[in-house]
């Protein structure tokens, strides 16, 4: 009779270390799988971030509205503030920079002139913008702002050319004209001149804006530039 053979201690100990190996090999595999679907899921989250933040940008630059005696649009090298129009009135927005993000707070729109100038006054209060404020995109190193003024584009700090509004310079040249001396009378001095009332200017609004954007290493592969086109009612 033939007698069964069965596995020795050595070939089962083989085995089993077998089976370890392939065990761990697969479960490095599955895990890299894993390592990598997360960044890959990390990195669309942040790209759709970011789109839906420039989205919310060129919305806010392309709706500008300007308002008697308030900036329609003005940088101080931190701050961007601007004058928009909603459905609901006229709001004041304020995109900066600060520890890493891209934060933006809006007023609640209004429809009073008065209300708005109130708006603007809150907007300058760097305790409201702190705590009231929606940070928007994180990893962000720093910023750099640019205006289109004719053909070239200039320094966003830089005063724009100042403006007059047609209304008011008609209202000043009929001011003018009737302040003009009768005949026969000693004609006005120069100083009698300068104290004229004069019609308020504004800042003159550039074609469009640019805004440059560099961020910390692992966020995106570069700087990112968006220009848009400004459109002023």
């Amino acid at each position: 009779l033939l007698m069964q053979r069965g596995f020795t201690l050595v070939e089962v100990l083989v085995a089993l270390l077998i089976l370890a190996l392939m065990a761990t090999l697969a479960w490095r595999g599955v895990d890299g799988m894993l390592r990598a679907r997360e960044v890959s899921q990390g990195a669309l989250d942040r790209s759709a971030r970011l789109h839906t933040v420039l989205a919310q940008w060129q919305q806010d630059l392309e709706q500008l509205q300007d308002a008697p005696g308030i900036p329609t649009l003005r940088f101080d090298g931190l701050h961007l503030r601007l004058t928009r129009r909603q459905p609901d009135g006229l709001q004041v927005v304020v995109w900066w920079l600060g520890e890493g993000q891209l934060r933006r707070w809006a007023s609640t729109p209004v429809r009073s002139l008065q209300n708005l100038r109130q708006s603007y006054e809150e907007s300058q209060q760097p305790l409201v913008l702190t705590t009231r404020s929606l940070s928007t995109l994180e990893g962000v190193a720093g910023w750099q702002m640019a205006y289109y003024f004719g053909n070239a584009w200039a320094n966003a700090q830089s005063t724009g050319d100042l403006v007059e509004d047609a209304a008011l310079r008609a209202k000043r040249e009929a001011e003018a004209q009737k302040q003009k001396s009768p005949p026969g009378s000693l004609p006005q001095t120069d100083a009698q001149t300068d104290n004229r009332p004069q019609g308020p200017a504004r800042t003159e609004l550039p074609k469009a804006v640019r805004m440059q954007l560099d961020f910390e290493p692992g966020q995106f592969g570069g700087p990112l530039v968006r220009q848009v086109l400004l459109g002023v009612s």
